[in-house]
């Protein structure tokens, strides 16, 4: 670890910074709502007993339009996001790690809604920008560490993401938000908020976007419908709200590339998309220009999803001590990845055909907790109950046009050639939790709780390997206990130490054992064990008049990682091999400070110094040994660092945002790795005074990668591998270049 490098960097963070919502009210509804607010949105979790990030709506607002919330948390200490594409929305693309434990090993819930562990490749949720409409998201919470003891997730290894919605406007209200820009963007999104009517408080909101872009290079559309509706209606000192989400995606893909293709073709190039006849050539050998492999580009790739998300929820006063919710949700999805693969031709018609790995989801559950306040005692338990069938399955569809493509890839394909392979899997899930908050002293609080997991997959081989055979999670006592203790009212020492387990999953890709081989199946199935991780953090927050800021350290012992080692190029679709690498260690410091310079202008920076390495070397189903131990974890940058600049006038906005991640390994070994990187991102904007009916009018301009940044943001887009000496491995998405949106939002 650089020790000077450090010292550096938590002086930087600790020099200045401010967020423009940390300590003002953040109305949590929509315009002309006195119904729902968050006092003080902090940033920092001021009386937390771990680091607790706190984003409002005010501060996700000033992104542009589309952007997906996750891109928002990435200027937060410990939090490493990338995405191809500038509103972090592709999901193809999207990755986040937190402390060096990626996406697949957080915890994503919606209003206690479980999102699963938000994978590409669906089993078990959808990503949040498929749950909700970014404009009507109210708060975003990131708890790093042990992660929130309630979360309804199987799957929180290292943190949680928890969403909140806005609720419904007590005053009748319209928003109309309108976009362009860069490739043909377009966005419109629409909300009507009906106000209390009916003489019994009921309230509702309706809202739609249609958004819809070029690529930024190659040839294709990426565009999403969404509907959210969301009611309450109080019920006496009761609430009931019931909330429902339709979202349709279709995504063109951008070509995986190495980094000898980025050398040889340049970073622009894309799959043969509109050039049918190119993507014949190419599929009988026949290469043009620099074209020397099949998987240089392929005929056309996309992603298609269909989700319908909804949950009823009651929240239920039991006297002045006592409050019970229960929230019942069901979640369906129909998705599709498709390849035009030049691998499998279509008898007595082209030389390739459509590859499709299919997800269907069928889940419902429901999350109920107690909490009761007992003076110095707040105590809070819960349970959470999940049904999910999950249906997968690998296809290829002809296509007959020799001249011209007959099937599109923004469509579901229909009347397969052939089914490779298909399975069915039922996961149940119960998780139960309880937590003491005892207030020991004005000064002290102390939290002491556990949580318990049960979780029981049973697969069925519908064709293909057989993999028939069930698998089980028990973790009985996931024990966390932390403090925080104010020394003054302006300086407080926060701790926890937490145990968690992600449970394993039932799916034919991913790290799941249904994932491997046949044989590779039936070697690990009984003795395979699910990762789990201790962490232990330690930090301070401070506050001044002007600045708020904390330093955090942290430490996480990781036991029975599991890789999922790609075998072969991704669209040949080769079953994982599978390895439990033993433990992996991750030491940290996290610093972040927010500094409100005068009335106008804030200015925050935070730094992050992570060291993830693996602790033992494994061996492959050959016996050979794969060199591991003191490597460092893939997509894992050991430095980050964050700079806003704003500027907040009475009418005027703006706010300058520069982000470096340093340099990441995608290979296990480490012998694969890309460069260090600084994006910086501007937004300047206006709020039009009131023009009668029309109660706000507000102008945003925002430009991303405004210095036309050459990078690599996706690691691990086509899976990682051990070893990639010669940089041919074909996992790596370039960033985008220098785009500019512009967008109108008035309110009625």
């Amino acid at each position: 670890m650089n020790k000077t490098l450090l010292a550096l960097l938590i002086a930087a963070a600790a020099a200045a910074g401010a967020v423009n919502a940390q300590t003002t009210a953040i109305n949590t509804s929509a315009a002309g709502s006195t119904a729902t607010q968050v006092e003080e949105t902090l940033v920092f979790g001021r009386g937390e007993t771990r680091q607790v990030h706190v984003l409002g709506a005010a501060e996700l607002a000033e992104y542009p339009a589309g952007t997906s919330p996750l891109k928002a948390v990435e200027k937060l200490p410990g939090v490493n996001f990338q995405s191809a594409d500038p509103y972090g929305a592709y999901e193809w693309s999207t990755r986040i790690v937190v402390r060096g434990f990626n996406q697949n090993q957080l915890g994503f819930t919606l209003d206690d809604v479980p999102l699963g562990d938000m994978s590409y490749a669906n089993h078990n949720g959808l990503h949040i920008s498929r749950a909700i409409t970014s404009e009507n998201i109210g708060t975003v919470a990131l708890s790093q560490g042990a992660g929130s003891l309630a979360a309804a997730s199987t799957s929180n290894l290292g943190g949680t993401l928890e969403f909140t919605s806005l609720d419904p406007a007590t005053e009748f209200a319209a928003q109309v938000n309108g976009s362009v820009g860069s490739d043909a963007a377009q966005r419109v999104f629409v909300r009507v908020d009906s106000g209390e009517f009916g003489g019994a408080g009921t309230r509702l909101f309706l809202s739609f976007a249609d958004q819809i872009t070029d690529k930024w290079k190659g040839d294709g559309e990426q565009q999403q419908d969404a509907i959210n509706f969301k009611l309450v209606q109080p019920l006496g000192e009761a609430s009931l709200t019931g909330y429902y989400s339709y979202s349709d995606r279709a995504e063109r893909d951008y070509q995986d590339m190495s980094l000898e293709m980025i050398d040889r073709l340049g970073r622009d190039w894309d799959n043969y998309g509109s050039d049918y006849a190119r993507a014949i050539a190419a599929a009988q050998g026949n290469f043009s220009g620099k074209v020397n492999s099949l998987d240089d580009a392929y005929w056309d790739a996309a992603g298609l999803r269909e989700d319908n998300l909804g949950y009823v929820s009651l929240d239920l006063p039991l006297g002045s001590a006592t409050d019970w919710k229960t929230t019942l949700y069901q979640h369906t999805n129909e998705g599709q990845g498709l390849w035009g693969t030049p691998y499998v031709p279509t008898p007595n018609g082209a030389p390739l055909s459509i590859r499709t790995t299919e997800y269907d989801i069928d889940r419902q559950g429901v999350v109920s907790g107690l909490s009761f306040d007992l003076g110095d005692h707040s105590l809070n338990a819960g349970i959470w109950i999940e049904t999910n069938d999950f249906n997968q399955a690998r296809r290829f569809y002809g296509e007959t046009g020799l001249d011209r493509p007959t099937r599109s890839f923004t469509e579901f394909q229909r009347d397969p050639l052939l089914t490779q392979w298909e399975y069915a899997f039922t996961t149940d899930t119960l998780q139960l939790h309880i937590q003491d908050s005892w207030q020991v002293t004005d000064a002290l609080r102390i939290e002491l709780g556990a949580k318990a997991i049960e979780v029981d997959v049973d697969a069925s081989t519908v064709t293909g390997d057989n993999k028939t055979g069930s698998i089980e999670t028990s973790e009985n006592f996931l024990p966390q206990v932390g403090f925080v203790w104010g020394l003054t009212d302006k300086h407080e020492i926060y701790s926890t130490l937490g145990k968690n387990a992600r449970a394993l999953i039932g799916s034919a890709t991913g790290t799941s054992p249904f994932s491997a081989s046949q044989a590779g199946f039936e070697a690990i199935r009984d003795s395979i064990e699910p990762e789990t991780a201790t962490s232990l953090e330690l930090g301070w927050r401070f506050r001044g008049d002007t600045f708020e800021g904390v330093v955090t350290a942290y430490y996480v012992e990781f036991d029975d990682r599991l890789l999922a080692i790609q075998q072969g190029s991704a669209i040949i679709g080769s079953f994982n091999a599978l390895a439990n690498v033993g433990a992996v260690e991750a030491i940290g410091l996290e610093a972040g400070l927010n500094w409100q310079l005068n009335d106008t202008w804030y200015w925050y920076n935070s730094a992050s110094l992570n060291d993830s390495t693996y602790s033992d070397d494994y061996f492959t189903e050959g016996n050979t040994r794969v060199a591991l131990a003191g490597k460092t974890v893939v997509d894992s940058p050991e430095v980050m660092f964050n700079s806003e600049l704003g500027l907040e006038l009475d009418r005027a906005f703006a706010k300058l945002h520069l982000k470096h991640t340093g340099e990441r390994y995608y290979t296990y070994t480490n012998d694969g790795s890309v460069d260090s990187y600084n994006v910086l991102n501007l937004s300047v904007g206006y709020r039009f005074p009131d023009l009668g009916a029309l109660k706000e009018l507000t102008a945003q301009l925002d430009i991303t990668n405004l210095t036309d940044e050459d990078y690599i943001s996706t690691v691990g887009s086509g899976g990682f591998s051990n070893t990639d000496p010669n940089g041919t491995g074909q996992t790596l998405l370039p960033g985008a270049p220098q785009q500019a949106f512009f967008s109108l939002k008035a309110m009625f």
